[in-house]
C-alpha cells in the first residue's frame, strides 16, 4: 500500500487489498495521496462506491468546521469483511505513540450501505473524521468502556468536555432503573451507563462522542484532564486539540494555513482496479560482484524468489548492468512452474565491468513504468545517478532496492524513498541468510493472505559435521512448502523428516548453483519437521536453511509477521522504536516469543527482546503489536531481523484496538493455533550519528500502569518497572511522592 500511495495522486479507490499508506500529505487546504482499498473478497458492488463517494464529501466539509475552516480531507481507509471481534464496527488501528499517526481505518461493507448504526454512531461522515483523527493525527478516544465513570467531587461520567450533559441508569429488558453504586469502588456498576442529552451547549468533542451536535476537538480551557480516558493516558493530559496543532504530522502546515472563506470544494475522486503485478530485476553484474562470489549469492536469492515468492499470474522480467546494460528476459508470465523454470535458467552468474546504475535503472523502466523494479547493486555509482532519478521517480514506477555489502551507493535509500519502495540491506554472509531473506519480503499480497508465501524459519550456521533443528509447521499453513539449503563449498547430505516419520532426501531435491530444494508434495503435515545435514567435507562450510510455505487452507488465515521501525533514519538524538506485529487476519497473536535482531553495514549488532505488555515502548498491552526501544545508536545502515516462536498454547485474541461508543455485542472465542515459528525482514534504517557527538542520556520510560489495591490498612501498588534507559536495563530505585 505504501507503494501505489506514492505511485497515484488522489484519492484512489483501488478494487483490492493495499493496507495502509504513509504517503499522505497536506498541500495547501486539502489532503492528496490517500488512497481506499476494497479488499477483492468483497463483491463488485456500484453502491458501494457511490456510498463512498457520498461519505467522503460529507467528511471534508465536517472536517473543515471543526478546524477552524482551514483543511478538507479525504479519508484513507480499509474495506474488508468483517473483524472477528469486532463485526461491523468501524475501528482505527493504532500500534504507536500520542501524535504519531496510525496505520489503518476499517470499515465493512454492511457498516457503509446500511444505515441500523447511524442512530449508535451519528451521521456516518462524522464517523470518518473521528477515527481519521485517530490515523493522520494521533489522537485518542476520549470516553472509556472500561472505566465509564470516576470520583471527581461526586460520580463523574468520563466524558469530554465535563460539560457534556446527560443522565445515566441501568437498562433492564427495555426499561430504566436507578444505577446500583459498588460498595467497593463507590462507583456505578458495570451495568451502569451514561447517556448524554441529544441537544448541548457544549461543542465538544468529536473524540468523545461524534453523535453529539459538535463540531469541534476538546481545547485546552475545556478539556477534561480528570477523566480516565485513553487521550489522558497517552497525550498526558492534553487537549486533542493541542496534539493535532501542536504535535501531529501536521502541526506546522496547520498552524500557517488560513481559514478558507468559502465552503471546500468537493474531493476529487479517481476508481481504479489494480491488475496483476510486474516486476522486473534489475541484477548488478560488474566486476565486484565477483568478490566474496556475491554474484552467487544474487543467483541464488533471486532463484528462490522466482521460484517460491513471486504470485502466479505475475510478469517477470531480468536486467543486468555493469559498463552496459542488457535485457536477459523481457516480461514473462508465471504461469506454473515451467515458466518459473525458464527465467531461473537466464539468471547471471558470471561478473565483470563497472557499476553504471544508470543504464541498468533506464533499461528495467523500458518495460515497467508504472509497475515495479528490484534494483540490487554492490558497488558505488560509476555514473552520475541524479541524471536518471528523476526520470525513475516521474515514470510512477515502484522502485525497491537491495544494497549488498557496506559499498553499496548511499543513493538507493533515495531511489526507494522518492519511488514509494523499500530499501533492505544485506551482508554477503551465507550465514546470515540477509539477501535471501531481503528477497523473501518483497511479497505483494492481493489483500487475500491464503495465497501470500511466508517464511517460517531462516538460520544458517558453520558446519564441519552435522547441521541439525527442528521447525514446526502449524495448521495455519502447510500448502507448496518449501525447504531450501545454500551451501558454500560443497553438497552436502540432506535428510527431512515429517512428524509421521517420512524421509525426504536428496532423491527427492533438486541441487542447482550450490542450492538444494525440496518442495514438500501436497499440504506438509502440520507438526515439527526434523531436518540433518552432514558435511561429507574435509574442511567446514558454511550452510544456511530458509523454510517457506502458504496457507493450508483457504478459510483459515496464516499467522504472518511484519517488522518495521518507528523511522528510517535518525541523528542520534531520540531512541528508536523496533515493531513487530504477529497476527491472524485481524486477530493478534498472543504469547509468543520475539526477538529483534539489528545488524549494521559497520559492524554493530543488537538483539532484543520485543514485548506486548503495554509498557515502555509498547502502546497497547495484548495487541499483537511487540514493541522495544532501539538506544545503543551507532552510525551505520542497519538492517532489521525478527523471529517469533511458540512451543504451544498459543491463541489469537479479539484485538483491543479502541472503537467508537456502544455497539451491538460480538463475541468471539481464541482459536489455539499451535506451536510455530516466523520470520520476517524489515526495511532497512539508517543511523546518522555526527561524529563526535555523544548521545542523549535516556531516562527511564513513564510509568503507565500504576495501579493500587487498598486491603484493609495496607496499599498494595503494582506497576510494570521502567528500564534505567527507557525500557532497557534495571531501573535503580523507584520514589513514591504522595
Amino acid at each position: 500500500s505504501r507503494i501505489m500511495s506514492k505511485m497515484l495522486a488522489g484519492l484512489l479507490l483501488f478494487l483490492c487489498a493495499l493496507g495502509p499508506t504513509t504517503g499522505i500529505r497536506l498541500v495547501g487546504n486539502g489532503y492528496t495521496d490517500i488512497l481506499v482499498a476494497i479488499n477483492p473478497a468483497v463483491p463488485e458492488n456500484d453502491d458501494l462506491i457511490n456510498r463512498i463517494k457520498e461519505i467522503i464529501t460529507s467528511v471534508s466539509e465536517y472536517l473543515f468546521q471543526a478546524l477552524d475552516n482551514k483543511v478538507n480531507i479525504i479519508s484513507n481507509i480499509l474495506i474488508d469483511v468483517p473483524h472477528p471481534a469486532f463485526g461491523d464496527d468501524p475501528y482505527t488501528k493504532q500500534t504507536k505513540n500520542c501524535a504519531e499517526e496510525g496505520d489503518y481505518i476499517h470499515f465493512t461493507p454492511n457498516f457503509l450501505l446500511t444505515d441500523r448504526l447511524v442512530d449508535v454512531y451519528g451521521p456516518k461522515g462524522r464517523v470518518f473524521v473521528h477515527e481519521w483523527a485517530h490515523l493522520r493525527w494521533g489522537v485518542y478516544d476520549e470516553y472509556n468502556n472500561k472505566k465509564p465513570f470516576y470520583n471527581d467531587n461526586g460520580i463523574q461520567p468520563t466524558r469530554c468536555t465535563s460539560e457534556v450533559t446527560g443522565k445515566w441508569y441501568e437498562l433492564n429488558n427495555g426499561f430504566t432503573q436507578s444505577c446500583h453504586i459498588s460498595a467497593e469502588t463507590g462507583l456505578p456498576t458495570e451495568e451502569c451507563e451514561f447517556f448524554p442529552d441529544k441537544l448541548q451547549n457544549a461543542k465538544a468533542s468529536i473524540m468523545y462522542m461524534q453523535i453529539i451536535d459538535s463540531v469541534t476537538f476538546c481545547q485546552e480551557d475545556e478539556h477534561n484532564r480528570k477523566a480516565p480516558n485513553m487521550q489522558n493516558e497517552k497525550c498526558d493530559n492534553k487537549a486533542t486539540h493541542t496534539v493535532i496543532f501542536q504535535e501531529s504530522v501536521d502541526k506546522d502546515a496547520l498552524g500557517t494555513l488560513l481559514p478558507l472563506q468559502a465552503r471546500p470544494p468537493d474531493p476529487q475522486i479517481r476508481v481504479l482496479s489494480r491488475g496483476s503485478r510486474v516486476v522486473c530485476l534489475v541484477l548488478d553484474v560488474s566486476g565486484s560482484m565477483s568478490v566474496c562470489k556475491r554474484i552467487i549469492l544474487q543467483k541464488q536469492a533471486s532463484m528462490i524468489f522466482l521460484n517460491q515468492i513471486i504470485e502466479e499470474q505475475a510478469s517477470v522480467g531480468i536486467v543486468t548492468f555493469s559498463t552496459d546494460a542488457a535485457i536477459l528476459s523481457g516480461l514473462t508470465l508465471i504461469d506454473g512452474q515451467s515458466s518459473r523454470d525458464t527465467l531461473i535458467a537466464k539468471l547471471p552468474s558470471t561478473a565483470g565491468g563497472s557499476t553504471f546504475i544508470c543504464k541498468g535503472l533506464l533499461k528495467g523502466l523500458e518495460d515497467t513504468v508504472g509497475d515495479e523494479i528490484i534494483f540490487l547493486t554492490d558497488g558505488e555509482a560509476t555514473d552520475s545517478v541524479q541524471d536518471c532519478l528523476q526520470t525513475a521517480t516521474e515514470s510512477g514506477t515502484v522502485i525497491n532496492t537491495l544494497a549488498l555489502g557496506s559499498d553499496a551507493d548511499n543513493v538507493l535509500k533515495t531511489m526507494a524513498d522518492k519511488t514509494g519502495g523499500m530499501f533492505i540491506t544485506a551482508n554477503e554472509a551465507i550465514l546470515s541468510n540477509q539477501l535471501v531473506d531481503a528477497f523473501s519480503s518483497l511479497t505483494s499480497s492481493n489483500g487475500n493472505p491464503t495465497k501470500q508465501k511466508i517464511q517460517l524459519e531462516s538460520t544458517g550456521q558453520i558446519v564441519s559435521d552435522w547441521f541439525n533443528g527442528t521447525v514446526p509447521i502449524d495448521g495455519t499453513v502447510g500448502n507448496r512448502t518449501t525447504f531450501t539449503v545454500i551451501y558454500e563449498k560443497s553438497s552436502p547430505t540432506v535428510y527431512f523428516e515429517s512428524p509421521s516419520s517420512s524421509v525426504y532426501n536428496q532423491k527427492n531435491a533438486t541441487d542447482t548453483a550450490n542450492t538444494i530444494t525440496l518442495t514438500v508434495p501436497g499440504t506438509a503435515e502440520a507438526g515439527d519437521w526434523k531436518y540433518s545435514f552432514f558435511d561429507k567435507a574435509s574442511t567446514s562450510q558454511a550452510m544456511s536453511l530458509t523454510v517457506t510455505s502458504q496457507a493450508a487452507r483457504d478459510d483459515v488465515p496464516p499467522i504472518m509477521v511484519m517488522a518495521q521501525m518507528n523511522q528510517l533514519t535518525n541523528n542520534g538524538n531520540k531512541p528508536m522504536i523496533v515493531f513487530a506485529e504477529v497476527s491472524q487476519k485481524y486477530s493478534p497473536v498472543l504469547n509468543t516469543t520475539v526477538w529483534a535482531y539489528l545488524e549494521s553495514d559497520t559492524g554493530h549488532s543488537e538483539k532484543l527482546q520485543l514485548l506486548d505488555n503495554g509498557a515502555g515502548a509498547d502502546a497497547f498491552k495484548d495487541d499483537g503489536i511487540y514493541s522495544r526501544y532501539f538506544t545503543k545508536l551507532k552510525k551505520g545502515r542497519y538492517n532489521l531481523k525478527v523471529r517469533v516462536a511458540s512451543t504451544g498454547g498459543v491463541h489469537s485474541s479479539p484485538s483491543t484496538v479502541k472503537l467508537n461508543p456502544p455497539k451491538p455485542p460480538t463475541n468471539v472465542q481464541p482459536a489455539n493455533v499451535g506451536s510455530f515459528t516466523r520470520t520476517a525482514t524489515g526495511e532497512s534504517f539508517v543511523v546518522d550519528v555526527p561524529v563526535g557527538v555523544p548521545l542523549p542520556n535516556f531516562p527511564p520510560n513513564k510509568i503507565t500502569d500504576l495501579s493500587a489495591e487498598i486491603q484493609e490498612d495496607i496499599v498494595l501498588l503494582n506497576w510494570t518497572a521502567p528500564g534505567e534507559d527507557l525500557d532497557q536495563g534495571t531501573g535503580k530505585a523507584f520514589r513514591l511522592e504522595l
